[in-house]
């Protein structure tokens, strides 16, 4: 089979077969050529030691940090390319790394050590591959499945957990049932693993095209690390509004939801206050009361235990914040609401309202979906217009403000935002000159 590869690893694997060592691409850059997809890295494994590695390679630039694990990564034409020594791992003590790594000669003991079999095929310089583990049938098949036993390979490593799902979500390809019913029975190795680690693959689970359908698999292996999600997955919602239960509701919105990382978390958090303000009516409806505000702690709580970064919580916590108010479709409300979120934080608004809709009623909520396509239009002609929303875009500023006769201090600020407030009201226009009036008015007469 003919396979494209950059120069720069065609030509590495050719200095090492010159030198009389095997080598073959391997793991994720194979993987993703039989998926007929443009590999991002190049990782090469070979017979040749570490030393005999960089002893081929004398004349390029090399970083060695991985040398105690068999890598040495070689710098061709400016591109890393990591070249692993063939190696059989020990046991891993910490459930994480092996405690220790013994280079062999086979390339098939090196391949049995991986994770799953679509990333445990070799391709040589030949083009001819190397499949022990039958991994191109089951990436022809759709289907993630382990090396060997399930069972061994999560507790070698938990977040090959998180992994597992992270394809699933992303390749849209189903878990073998093995491998599936391991991952259900070994969650509890994600104890193990560094948050920050867990937060990367559920960050590309989340935004995965099958992102819905692993959620509605495996709740088990979030509630894992976030356990405040439990309580989320078996509530029950008897309300008119809703045609789900509460885990299923959350998988509906992030399944609207763009796939971007912040809207996607909103709609998995935004209503993970709900189980603490459910209470039930003569009727026997069910009513939330005052959710978002539990949902805002509880979402801020479980982004920063999985070290979220700043930017990235405060939004999805404004977001979640803000996700059930109601916004009257009139240019003011727009134009106030434009002014406190800012332009990009206002459209994940309407995103955010939009997938929660979907995910109710849709006869009882379809009118309100089409009332926030209108908002979504309006909002953005006031934004290509250029109209005033905020005091950034106010005609005047706070030196006119002092130079009208206002002391330097708060009073400034009081006044431009009363000015904004007549310009968002559509009582003055945003023209400098009449602004510049109305501030004059407003001084007291300087003749008294």
């Amino acid at each position: 089979m003919n396979f494209e590869m950059p120069d720069g690893a065609r030509r590495i694997l050719q200095t090492l077969n010159s030198a009389g060592f095997e080598a073959y691409l391997v793991g994720g850059c194979v993987r993703d050529l039989l998926r007929g997809v443009e590999p991002h890295d190049w990782d090469i494994c070979t017979s040749a030691r570490p030393e005999e590695t960089e002893h081929c390679f004398a004349g390029h630039r090399m970083i060695e940090t991985g040398l105690k694990h068999g890598t040495v990564t070689v710098l061709e034409e400016g591109e890393p390319c990591e070249i692993t020594t063939y190696r059989t791992e020990g046991p891993y003590s910490d459930s994480r790394r092996p405690d220790y790594v013994e280079f062999v000669s086979s390339l098939e003991s090196d391949l049995a050590r991986r994770d799953f079999t679509m990333n445990a095929i070799a391709l040589g310089l030949d083009g001819g591959l190397r499949d022990p583990f039958g991994g191109g049938d089951d990436i022809r098949a759709r289907l993630i499945r382990c090396v060997g036993e399930p069972v061994q390979r999560f507790q070698e490593d938990g977040l090959r957990v998180m992994r597992a799902l992270r394809f699933g979500a992303v390749f849209g390809y189903e878990i073998e049932e093995q491998t599936a019913q391991a991952i259900h029975e070994n969650h509890h190795m994600l104890e193990h693993v560094a948050a920050e680690r867990i937060n990367v693959e559920l960050c590309k689970l989340l935004v995965g095209s099958k992102a819905g359908e692993i959620l509605r698999q495996y709740p088990d292996v979030l509630c894992e690390f976030w356990p405040e999600l439990g309580p989320l997955v078996t509530l029950e919602q008897n309300n008119p509004w809703h045609c789900w239960g509460g885990w299923e509701h959350t998988i509906h919105t992030v399944e609207a939801a763009p796939p971007d990382l912040v809207l996607r978390l909103t709609m998995l958090l935004h209503d993970i206050g709900k189980p603490a303000c459910k209470s039930t009516d003569e009727n026997g409806i069910d009513h939330f009361y005052g959710h978002p505000a539990i949902s805002v702690k509880l979402a801020d709580q479980m982004l920063r235990e999985l070290k979220f970064d700043n930017k990235t919580r405060e939004r999805v916590v404004t977001l979640v914040e803000h996700h059930d108010v109601q916004i009257p479709n009139r240019d003011r409300s727009i134009r106030k609401w434009l002014g406190r979120l800012g332009p990009e934080t206002f459209f994940h608004l309407l995103e955010v309202k939009r997938a929660d809709g979907m995910g109710q009623a849709y006869e009882l909520v379809k009118d309100r979906l089409a009332e926030l396509e209108k908002m979504k239009t309006k909002a953005e002609e006031i934004v290509a217009q250029g109209q005033c929303f905020s005091l950034k875009d106010l005609a005047v500023n706070g030196r006119d403000v002092i130079a009208a006769g206002v002391a330097p201090g708060p009073e400034v600020g009081r006044m431009l935002n009363g000015v904004l407030g007549q310009v968002l009201d559509g009582l003055v226009p945003n023209n400098r000159e009449e602004l510049l009036l109305l501030i004059t008015d407003k001084q007291p007469n300087q003749s008294n």
